[in-house]
């Protein structure tokens, strides 16, 4: 039996509720499969989309008042929560399965004086034409930026995640073999004043949310899943190649020479790193949805090895 850590990408769940109830169903079906041979399973899945749309529908409503993003995560941390532990639910009722799962609003902890919070990078919400994106910026004093030739898109603070304030609690349902859902979105951002904790306008990488969960439940394998099934060097060039089992050197020069976008595939790449660095003989993936099953076999994808 091995503990698994699994990130869903945000941008894989819809565009809308309906969209995502559905996309779900076949997102399940891979996890279930997973419980199924007696794993242990902690889901961390994104929001960048969600918390975009929470936090523009509030800004722009005439009779409800501007939402913080902090609060615009725990929205979406519960509402992506719900659908995601209804469709594992409903999957291991299917297979006789009877194990609950927990959704758990999950505040992580981010040092104040990152120096991330003067540089915002994280992009959240809907993708917008340059116009729409300067009228945005008039309007709300935002940045917005361009995203991977898809358009523009706001972006927010990206604080590194320190801690896990509820780490004890996801022990503690994973003790009592209960699948976890956690740190969604990355968690709601909080730092750490006077024995207090106050939550701060950011948005967390999830990717290096997961990797901080796998290491403080001490998992085996981290798992990312996204839309692409392995992680390329010289993307969409004419010499590119895709990567399967690399080690920790060969990743660290990839990155020094500026292989994978930022805010799209290198904070992938930098939180299998983590992981695997910080925990010897231990394992982390890339690989798509499409190729979950394999991926948790380690049978695809890219695999990250100390």
């Amino acid at each position: 039996m091995s503990r698994y850590v699994i990130s869903l990408g945000g941008n894989a769940l819809g565009n809308n509720p309906e969209e995502q109830k559905q996309l779900l169903v076949s997102v399940a079906a891979p996890i279930v499969s997973l419980i199924k041979q007696g794993h242990e399973v902690v889901i961390v899945h994104g929001n960048g989309p969600q918390v975009g749309m929470i936090n523009l529908a509030f800004s722009e409503s005439t009779s409800a008042p501007d939402m913080p993003l902090p609060e615009c995560g725990a929205m979406s941390q519960g509402y992506i929560g719900f659908h995601l532990q209804n469709a594992i639910h409903n999957a291991l009722s299917e297979q006789g399965l009877e194990k609950q799962v927990a959704t758990l609003v999950t505040q992580v902890v981010v040092d104040e004086h990152d120096p991330r919070f003067q540089n915002p990078t994280k992009p959240v919400g809907s993708f917008y034409s340059k116009e729409q994106s300067e009228q945005i910026v008039a309007k709300e004093h935002c940045v917005m930026k361009e995203d991977s030739g898809r358009g523009y898109r706001r972006v927010v603070a990206s604080p590194l995640p320190v801690d896990v304030v509820e780490k004890s609690m996801i022990l503690s349902l994973l003790k009592n073999h209960h699948v976890v859902i956690c740190a969604g979105g990355g968690g709601i951002p909080v730092i750490r004043e006077a024995g207090h904790l106050r939550g701060v306008a950011a948005v967390i990488d999830k990717d290096f949310a997961s990797a901080k969960v796998a290491e403080l439940v001490n998992a085996d394998i981290l798992v990312i899943l996204t839309a692409v099934n392995h992680v390329y060097v010289n993307f969409n060039k004419p010499n590119q190649k895709k990567l399967e089992m690399v080690g920790i050197e060969e990743m660290e020069g990839y990155i020094a020479e500026d292989q994978f976008a930022k805010g799209s595939m290198l904070p992938k790449v930098q939180a299998c790193l983590s992981f695997v660095k910080s925990h010897p003989h231990k394992t982390a993936v890339i690989s798509s949805l499409e190729k979950a099953v394999e991926a948790f076999e380690k049978k695809t994808g890219t695999i990250f090895v100390s």
